[in-house]
């Protein structure tokens, strides 16, 4: 009997134990979701209304579209795009992306841009893509606030760099994709 006690003990310990830890993980989760996240949502919500309300993402979209015909026309895109300044305000749901990218997609479907630029195109509009979230995910990384201070810009001038470099890879990598 004293055995079966025993054990029943431990199992009730390592259970308590096991839903224990899994209370905390999930009171931790709900702390982070309203002091980072849910904050983070309403922001963006915010931003891509007045994008939407004001129409500038159309009047960026207007402006970017005819740059897609030539490579250093999609090469200086991605450089507008990857705009320090910018590129934050960009990428929030990435609505300038999309508007931009459906212009693309109907002037490819035209003919007026050849279809062999349609994925440097893609990585033309798209080095904003992840800029929004480079200072929630540090806050939520719980980083220190010099290294947000380092890390901000660091990411927003690398994506300078790296935006270009993607569409002329991408525009190599497209060679024999689309034979007529």
């Amino acid at each position: 009997m004293e055995k079966i006690n025993r054990f029943l003990e431990r199992v009730g310990r390592g259970v308590g134990g096991v839903v224990g830890a899994l209370f905390e993980a999930g009171r931790e989760s709900t702390e982070q979701i309203l002091r980072n996240i849910i904050p983070f949502m309403a922001f963006i919500a915010m931003v891509i209304g007045i994008i939407n309300a004001s129409g500038i993402g159309d009047i960026i979209a207007q402006w970017l579209a005819p740059l897609a015909g030539t490579l250093p026309g999609l090469v200086v895109m991605s450089l507008i795009v990857a705009l320090p300044v910018l590129s934050p305000l960009l990428g929030p749901g990435a609505v300038i992306a999309a508007v931009v990218g459906t212009l693309l997609g109907v002037e490819i479907g035209r003919g007026t841009i050849p279809p062999q630029f349609s994925l440097p195109a893609l990585f033309a509009i798209n080095p904003q893509v992840g800029c929004d979230f480079i200072p929630v995910g540090l806050a939520l990384g719980e980083a220190e606030p010099e290294t947000v201070e380092i890390g901000v810009p660091a990411v927003l001038f690398s994506r300078m760099i790296t935006g270009p470099l993607a569409v002329i890879i991408a525009w190599l990598a497209s060679f024999g994709l689309y034979t007529g």
